[in-house]
């Protein structure tokens, strides 16, 4: 046994070096170098914005001539690379945002102007275009669903301003959240730096991956987390940049939250998989075709639904006109819909926290599932800040070692237990009871929190 053992090992490390690059990156370096630029983004200060000079008498009076007494002007640099022979070169938008002024230079120490085609925060992309007649070398984009954990990577960029670094490393994850709308990044043990953003990762293939654009850091230095944006998202939007010179992504006008595992069986799904959807826009685009607050999407436009961070991403991808196929489940029913997809505007900013005070007389049945709850009165919307046009049973308290604390609040309001409306206590509690099997099962509960609605899974 002992030697068997030894013999795998063996073998996984045999096979972990083959899969090492045994002569380096330098055939890399040398074809995909020419089509990386280093990227100076100049803003001219007013003189509101001008460093003060010193008055006189002051011993540092004499640095004032340094000082001037013109506008000032701030650099940024950054990386970016050419994927288009006609010069279209493709960044980070935080390093030309606000820019009055962006030229790119190349490894050979050619320098260009060059014009903004379109930027976007969002993903933080921007595409720039340079201002000349000369062909330049562009790179290839490649498929960043196809790249996996463990694979390796190069970044070529400008760290700290010196232009033409090479580094490598291996993915080290995928689908990172870092506080976006559309994150869905890849993580690599790449050394990237100050100076990086907006430099393409390229796969052994020479194929932009990834456009480099954040680092986790205590330190303002690499510590090995780096991140970037994957090429199947910076392609549709660049797209959309060079066509429209702004994006165009698409809008359903819904609210959603989680499936977690206790309310996949609550619901009777074999995994947590979809978004429930929690909130509805009156007139929207869902609204018009069918969809329904609780409603769980599981695929749109065709493609499967894993999550709720993917659906919106999924959405804005979708062209805007299209009518495109919703699969949901309605209450354990399997029914498809069609939404046609409208342009998203703005962001829709949701609604605030209810501001109630707590109660200050025994106004409450006694608890179920640790909640305390009663029905709706005049005097208790306005206590509590209730939403009119919530109707159901008030939570009144929340006990703090049941399985209901954290997941609901003082205020919120019980509109549906286990799908079924409920106004009355008794009703609330039996409805409770026979969902959750004599208490084995997560039951579902439908909670309207300033006109907002959520969904939780409480167990008894």
């Amino acid at each position: 046994m002992r030697a068997l053992f030894a013999a795998l090992v063996l073998c996984a490390v045999s096979a972990a070096a083959h899969a090492q690059p045994r002569e380096g990156f330098a055939d890399l370096a040398e074809a995909l170098s020419p089509s990386v630029v280093n990227i100076s983004a100049v803003q001219r200060m007013t003189e509101n914005d001008a460093m003060p000079t010193f008055p006189p008498g002051s011993p540092l009076e004499r640095f004032n001539d340094l000082l001037g007494d013109g506008p000032r002007i701030a650099n940024s640099l950054g990386s970016g690379f050419v994927i288009r022979a006609e010069g279209v070169v493709v960044t980070n938008n935080h390093v030309i945002e606000d820019a009055d002024e962006v030229e790119v230079t190349f490894p050979d120490g050619r320098t260009y102007p060059t014009d903004i085609v379109g930027r976007d925060p969002a993903t933080d992309l921007a595409v720039l275009r340079i201002q000349s007649q000369d062909r330049f070398q562009p790179v290839p984009w490649g498929d960043s669903d196809a790249a996996r954990v463990g694979d390796w990577v190069v970044a070529i960029g400008n760290p700290f301003g010196f232009g033409g670094s090479l580094t490598a490393g291996v993915i080290s994850a995928r689908g990172r959240e870092i506080g976006g709308r559309y994150d869905d990044y890849l993580q690599t043990d790449v050394a990237i730096n100050q100076g990086n953003s907006g430099g393409p990762l390229f796969n052994m293939d020479g194929q932009v991956v990834g456009v480099n654009t954040a680092i986790f850091t205590p330190t303002g230095a690499s510590v090995g987390i780096s991140f970037s944006i994957p090429s199947n998202i910076a392609t549709v939007v660049v797209d959309q940049l060079l066509e429209y010179g702004e994006t165009r992504r698409g809008w359903i006008g819904v609210n959603v939250q989680p499936v977690t595992p206790d309310m996949a069986r609550a619901m009777n799904l074999a995994s947590p998989r979809g978004a429930i959807v929690s909130r509805v826009e009156e007139g929207g685009p869902a609204d018009e075709g069918g969809l329904r607050r609780g409603d769980v999407i599981l695929a749109f436009n065709g493609e499967p639904v894993p999550d709720d961070r993917r659906l919106p991403r999924i959405v804005a991808e979708t062209a805007v006109g299209t009518r495109a196929a919703v699969d949901i489940l309605r209450r354990g029913e399997a029914m498809t819909l069609t939404v046609e997809i409208a342009r998203l505007e703005e962001e829709i900013a949701a609604t605030g926290t209810p501001q109630g005070g707590t109660p200050d007389e025994a106004e409450s049945e006694p608890s179920f599932f640790g909640l305390a709850v009663t029905p709706l009165t005049d005097p208790l919307r306005r206590r509590y800040n209730v939403h009119p046009d919530a109707e159901g049973l008030l939570i009144t308290q929340v006990d703090p070692n049941s399985d209901a604390a954290g997941k609901v609040r003082e205020g919120d309001v019980i509109e549906e237990i286990a799908w079924t409306p409920v106004s009355d206590v008794v009703e609330a509690r039996q409805v409770a009871e026979q969902a959750s099997g004599g208490g084995e099962e997560p039951v579902l509960f439908t909670i309207n929190r300033a006109g907002q609605f959520i969904f939780q899974t409480i167990r008894q």
